[in-house]
């Protein structure tokens, strides 16, 4: 189970980085807006993949003390 924890937060990750991506892109044509709509996005999907992430690792540190 702790493997496909990383994994979905591994997931998250790249979702975010992909919008944070997008942001740029917009930023970069000027598109103001757009932008704006994309960093939005992308920080809801960052604070998502720290919750996840910090999930996963507690999974696996619990998992440790468990050996």
């Amino acid at each position: 189970m702790t493997n496909n924890t990383h994994n979905i937060a591994a997931k998250s990750h790249e979702d975010a980085a992909k919008a944070h991506h997008k942001a740029s892109a917009q930023q970069i044509k000027g598109d103001g807006k757009m932008a704006a709509e994309y960093s939005k996005k992308a920080h809801g999907l960052s604070e998502t993949a720290l919750r996840q992430s910090t999930e996963a690792h507690e999974m696996t540190t619990e998992h440790t003390k468990s050996m």
